[in-house]
Formats: C-alpha cells, structure tokens, sequence
C-alpha cells in the first residue's frame, strides 16, 4: 500500500533524529586542560578558598569545649602512645635526640599530609548541595581542606616549644630551613588532595579505603623512626616514592641538630611533588565537568 511504503520509508529517518543515549562525552570530561584560563580561574578563587577554609574550620570544633585545643592535644596524645611503644626500638637511630621530640617532629608533617587528603577525599562528597547548585571553581573545596589542615598544624607546632623547652634544647640557625619545607611540602598535599576529591566522587569504595591506605603509608613514611633505616643506595628512588620523607628527614635536621636539609633528596621529592600535583590538577580538571551529574 503506498501509505505503508511511505511510512517505512520514514522510519530511519525518525530513528536516524533521535538523540544519543545518556549525556555527551563532554558533558562527563574535558579532552583537554586550557592551563591559562585554568589558572585564572583559580587565582580568582583566593577568597572563596579562605572562606571554605575558614567554614570548615569553625565546624570542626564548634561546640567542642576545648575547642581549637583538639589540634594540640590529639597529635600529642598520638606521640605519648607512640613514643612509649617505639622508644625503646629506635632509640638509635634519633641520632641522641630525645625520642618524643624525634617522633613529634615526624608527626607534624605526616598529620598535616594525612589531614589534607583526608578532606580533601571528603571535600566533594561532602558539599553536593552546592556543587549542584552554583557554579564555582570545583578545586577550591579540596585546597580549602589543604588551608584548613595547615591551620591544625600550625596550632600543633606549638607542641614542639613545650618539648624543646622540657629537652633542655633550642633550634639553631638552620632553623630558617622550616618555612621552605612547608613550601615543599605544600605541592604534595594540593596534588593528594585534587586526586582523592575527584577519584572519590567516581569511585564511592575510594572513601573506604583511604584510611588503609593512610595506615599502611604511617608506617612506610619515616614517622616513628629514621630515614637512615633506608639504606643508602634506595635513598633516592624511596625520596622519589614517598617525597613525605625527606621533608620529615629535613625537620629533624634543622631543629633538633641544626643541620640544612638534604638538597639532593629534597629536590628528588620536589619533582614528585610538582609532578603528582600537576598530573592531580591535571586530572581534576578533566573530570570536573561530570562532578554533579555523576554525584
């Protein structure tokens, strides 16, 4: 019948106008990363990252009665029950130095890696009801975790004036050493943080198994003992897998001995830093565009 024959003759052109299943690749991800207008973007972000910052650092201790005290009193508590377990079996590798300030000096870098990817992880996940509704620059939540962990460490250095002061001891002159390894350290923080707030909004198992994760690194990052437990001819290739170790390695040098860093092994762990930062930004960016569709 001639009104058959045209109707089948329409239908692949019906078919051929129907939309895609599921939204366009690039709704999900960018092919690319536009570095320039990227890095405007964020530099513009300064004072939503403060306030994020600022925001989480109020609820984390509001309605705590010790308040801001938390950030002294849990990484000293955490060095007591260290210290008194591990004082004993690495008490030759501080190299004379009291063990608890050895240890406390591990623990302030190692906390402050710990707690930028930690909510860095939770930045996402944690701030769905404004990522879906207003638009702003996606990486300020992680880097606001990373601001609002250095805040906790810089209120829990004030441990190591107590300890200094009960070793009878007092920094030397390479002291001025400490700004630049939290410069050094600070590119390895932004980079976990980016990665883990991204992977985790994908991949929901990620938020529960950071903490292992964090656990088997405590005690393959030189914390609780020496970097000379490493033996010399891995220093290297270790600095360039966990670049965490010669920052830790650097503190103990330049306030408990007055020694400068190792500029060799902390410039390994630079280039690993900048690169997992750059490769964390990298990736971030990519995945940016399907944050709220897939969360």
């Amino acid at each position: 019948m001639p009104g058959a024959a045209a109707a089948d003759r329409a239908a692949p052109r019906r078919q051929a106008a129907r939309p895609p299943a599921g939204p366009p690749p690039d709704s999900l991800f960018r092919p690319g990363v536009r570095w320039a207008s990227s890095m405007r973007e964020l530099r513009r972000a300064g004072p939503l990252i403060r306030a994020l910052a600022e925001r989480d650092i109020r609820a984390r201790y509001k309605q705590a009665r010790l308040g801001t005290a938390w950030a002294l009193l849990k990484p000293a508590m955490l060095m007591l029950v260290l210290a008194a377990m591990f004082s004993r079996a690495i008490r030759a590798g501080t190299g004379g130095a009291p063990y608890p300030l050895f240890l406390y000096l591990g623990l302030l870098p190692w906390n402050f890696f710990s707690g930028s990817l930690t909510g860095g992880g939770q930045s996402l996940t944690g701030n769905l009801c404004v990522i879906t509704k207003v638009y702003c620059p996606r990486e300020a939540f992680p880097l606001a975790a990373v601001v609002a962990a250095g805040f906790d460490t810089a209120l829990a250095s004030l441990v190591v004036v107590v300890l200094l002061a009960v070793a009878g001891r007092s920094p030397g002159a390479a002291a001025w050493w400490v700004p630049a390894l939290v410069l050094a350290q600070l590119p390895l923080n932004a980079g976990a943080a980016l990665l883990a707030a991204v992977l985790t909004v994908r991949a929901r198992d990620l938020s529960h198994a950071l903490p292992a994760v964090l656990q088997l690194g405590f005690f393959a990052t030189p914390v609780a003992y020496g970097l000379r437990a490493v033996p010399a001819r891995l220093r290297v290739l270790y600095c360039a897998v966990d670049p965490l170790a010669p920052v830790i390695d650097g503190y103990r040098r330049c306030v408990l001995f007055g020694q400068a860093p190792d500029i060799r092994l902390l410039g390994v762990a630079g280039i690993s830093s900048l690169a997992l930062m750059t490769a964390g930004y990298a990736v971030f960016k990519r995945l940016e565009p399907g944050i709220a569709d897939v969360a």
